[in-house]
């Protein structure tokens, strides 16, 4: 099985989300008290502990007793795993333990086990809607944590639940097989250079409201780099919590002999790359982008590095 076949890297998880248990008290307070818990810690981007020099990587949940003190948020019920243990999430600078050490869902989202990549995700995902839905949008008064981290209340009883924001990202190419098919790439004009390099990934964009996806994918990419795509196909999606997304992912066609031209205030370069350019980058080798640049491609927890797979193993 190559690369471009294998599971969406934050789309897995064994865990029973157990939604009925969130409004039972009494099984959470006896839930909790015999609970796995993963500690994430807020001020550093939602770190979390993993087991230092592990491969795979394992990350490091502790028992509720075990949990450094004064945690910043009240415990978020995640779910219950296939042994029957409960497992919840706390915000709290993080505990020092031997043989540990604080690691970025992105850095290690890919490489984690199904389990462990399923907690890390559904964790980082409510921590940060907890962390910018601290007042209600329809009263402006503050709101507190109810029903085990999946609400919050105002003192009036309004309620809101977690959002995810639907995003689509499509792998625009062009149809042809072998090592001289091309797909196009862009460079957003947000991203920090590092010296030497050049980032480029797919077109990505929000869904506006009463768009669907398949018709973002139509405006962004014309919007991007003016171009018409067509034969628009599904991919795959995943959750990606930074902060709150859901990214549907998409490939499509478009005709490299159409003049590409960026929107600069979005995308600050935009070009055809072939099979073989995009297989000599991942296997470490360099690729010139211009300007002494060597392009560099997109994480491999992202959907975008999927999709590149799967365009370069010729799944279109």
């Amino acid at each position: 099985m190559t690369d471009g076949e294998t599971a969406l890297p934050l789309a897995r998880s064994t865990l029973d989300r157990a939604a009925h248990r969130r409004s039972d008290p009494q099984w959470l307070a006896q839930a909790w008290e015999r609970a796995r818990v993963l500690v994430l810690d807020s001020a550093s981007e939602g770190r979390a502990l993993v087991r230092a020099g592990g491969s795979p990587p394992e990350l490091v949940l502790l028992a509720s007793g075990e949990l450094p003190p004064a945690p910043r948020s009240v415990p978020m019920f995640l779910g219950v795993e296939p042994d029957d243990v409960p497992v919840f999430a706390v915000d709290s600078p993080l505990p020092e333990l031997p043989g540990t050490r604080a690691a970025h869902l992105t850095e290690v989202g890919h490489l984690l086990g199904d389990r462990d990549a399923g907690i890390f995700t559904a964790a980082l995902a409510l921590l940060n809607w907890h962390l910018r839905h601290g007042w209600s949008p329809a009263t402006g008064h503050r709101t507190t944590v109810d029903e085990a981290g999946w609400s919050r209340i105002d003192p009036d009883g309004g309620r809101v639940w977690p959002r995810t924001d639907p995003a689509m990202i499509v792998m625009v190419h062009d149809g042809v097989a072998g090592l001289d098919g091309r797909c196009l790439l862009g460079s957003n004009a947000a991203w920090a250079g590092t010296s030497g390099r050049r980032r480029f990934s797919c077109l990505a964009g929000f869904v506006e409201p009463g768009e669907s996806a398949e018709a973002a994918v139509l405006r962004e990419v014309g919007e991007e780099v003016g171009l018409a795509v067509e034969e628009i196909t599904y991919a795959g999606s995943q959750p990606w919590p930074f902060p709150g997304s859901l990214m549907l992912g998409f490939l499509a066609l478009a005709d490299p002999e159409h003049r590409v031209r960026v929107d600069p205030a979005e995308i600050a370069h935009a070009r055809w790359f072939t099979r073989r350019e995009i297989g000599a980058a991942l296997a470490g080798h360099r690729v010139e982008v211009g300007e002494g640049n060597e392009l560099s491609l997109p994480p491999p927890t992202s959907i975008a590095r999927f999709l590149i797979h799967r365009w370069l193993d010729g799944h279109c």
